[in-house]
């Protein structure tokens, strides 16, 4: 796996919502966006919101801020949203259902062209409308399908095994959501997906903000 990490990470995880709250205002009619506007919707400091966009190389016009047409694009450029990733997903459980009818890839151009499991039960249909393939024709499959991006569902027993096939059929990416740390090659990118420390972080949050509200007000 890539050592290098890259620094602008925080920042890219929170374009996103930047881009959601820029459309949004986009509806609303606005032709330009301050990042002091952008701050104030998503509870964040102005100077923050600024250093972020700036990655994506816009400049902002003084007194008026970003023209929205051009962050927007800016924004789905640097994400590479901007162009369709086919992907695949090995693993057609409860979450990888659910990952298949997640209308929001294909509004980011990710579009997953097929799903492989070793359910009999579910080999040869189709789910959320992507068609289930054999487990055991994985690695043929993906190199006629020419992708390069794998999204990983498998149960965690059968994660690294799975890996290692997607890596021998020539995939460069896994979006791995499984709770296994993946052994690759240094050339492959493995994006691990936490779901447990998004649940800790709304425990603790809600934890803190209870215990802020039962303070007796200062005198």
């Amino acid at each position: 796996m890539i050592k290098q990490k890259i620094s602008a990470a925080p920042s890219i995880r929170r374009l996103p919502s930047y881009l959601h709250t820029i459309k949004q205002l986009q509806r609303e009619g606005d032709e330009y966006i301050s990042g002091t506007v952008i701050a104030q919707e998503l509870n964040l400091e102005p100077i923050q919101v600024r250093k972020d966009l700036a990655i994506t190389g816009i400049i902002g016009k003084p007194k008026r801020g970003y023209p929205v047409g051009a962050l927007i694009s800016a924004i789905e450029q640097f994400l590479r949203w901007d162009l369709v990733q086919d992907t695949v997903l090995v693993g057609a459980g409860n979450l990888g259902t659910a990952l298949m009818g997640y209308g929001e890839f294909q509004l980011h151009g990710l579009n997953i062209v097929a799903a492989f499991d070793k359910n009999p039960e579910k080999i040869g249909k189709d789910i959320r409308g992507v068609r289930v393939l054999p487990v055991d024709t994985m690695e043929i499959q993906i190199r006629n399908f020419k992708v390069k991006i794998a999204i990983l569902t498998v149960p965690s027993p059968s994660a690294q095994e799975t890996a290692d096939i997607l890596v021998r059929a020539g995939i460069e990416g896994i979006w791995n959501f499984t709770n296994v740390k993946l052994k690759v090659p240094e050339d492959v990118v493995v994006q691990k997906e936490d779901l447990s420390s998004g649940y800790a972080m709304l425990c603790v949050t809600m934890n803190t903000a209870r215990e802020s509200r039962s303070q007796p007000p200062k005198a």
